[in-house]
């Protein structure tokens, strides 16, 4: 029966499959020990907010296919890594609120480990390399309240994800680094159109984050 042969197979090919998307889009947020429990949630909660904001799905919709890969990732030192919400496939409301649910709900595991920024790049690159989709463009969207402290250089990691053919766009957090955002437009940015979104303070991270996604 040919039906023998061919079952064996069947796992391999769906491990190997990839799924077509519009866009891979890895979150990256900064979970170093300078982000305090307040600043944390309000992070959190922005990027929550902003992701069930209703222009967010119209804008998803909008693309070819209609739908897109996203992940959520809080980081601090070279090794510290948390994938908070892991690669899922948005393409109706109920695909984000669950994305926004799992996110308002996932605890907290970061407190420290400094500020890696270039090796969270790497840490994204890496992520947009081995999920199980196809994306038309990949984007790294990294968010932090300021410099590189230890780890890799943020400008070595950006030029790897770019030579890459990624896309890194920024959104400094200028709590107590009013110069953040120069830092982030001359060594994390980088891509065809990539951008620099800041905002003025935690509390301003939902808007800062609203507008950045669309």
């Amino acid at each position: 029966c040919l039906c023998l042969f061919l079952f064996p197979l069947a796992p391999y090919a769906l491990a190997t499959a990839q799924e077509k998307v519009d866009l891979e889009l890895i979150l990256m947020a900064d979970g170093s020990g300078s982000v305090d429990d307040d600043e944390f949630i309000l992070q959190r909660m922005g990027h929550v907010r902003a992701l069930r904001h209703p222009t967010i799905l119209r804008a998803i919709r909008g693309g070819q296919l209609g739908r897109i890969a996203l992940s959520y990732v809080e980081w601090s030192g070279p090794e510290l890594h948390i994938p908070s919400v892991p690669w899922t496939i948005i393409h109706t409301k109920q695909d984000i609120e669950a994305f926004a649910a799992q996110l308002e709900t996932h605890p907290r595991e970061l407190y420290g480990g400094g500020t890696a920024l270039g090796d969270a790049i790497l840490h994204g690159m890496q992520s947009l390399r081995t999920n199980r989709f196809d994306g038309r463009r990949l984007v790294i969207d990294v968010s932090g309240d300021g410099p590189d402290r230890n780890g890799l250089d943020a400008v070595v990691g950006r030029d790897k994800a770019v030579a890459a053919g990624i896309i890194i766009n920024g959104l400094p957090i200028l709590d107590g680094w009013p110069g953040l955002d120069r830092f982030f437009y001359d060594n994390v940015i980088g891509g065809p159109g990539a951008f620099v979104e800041s905002a003025r303070g935690f509390k301003d991270v939902y808007y800062a984050v609203r507008r950045k996604l669309i």
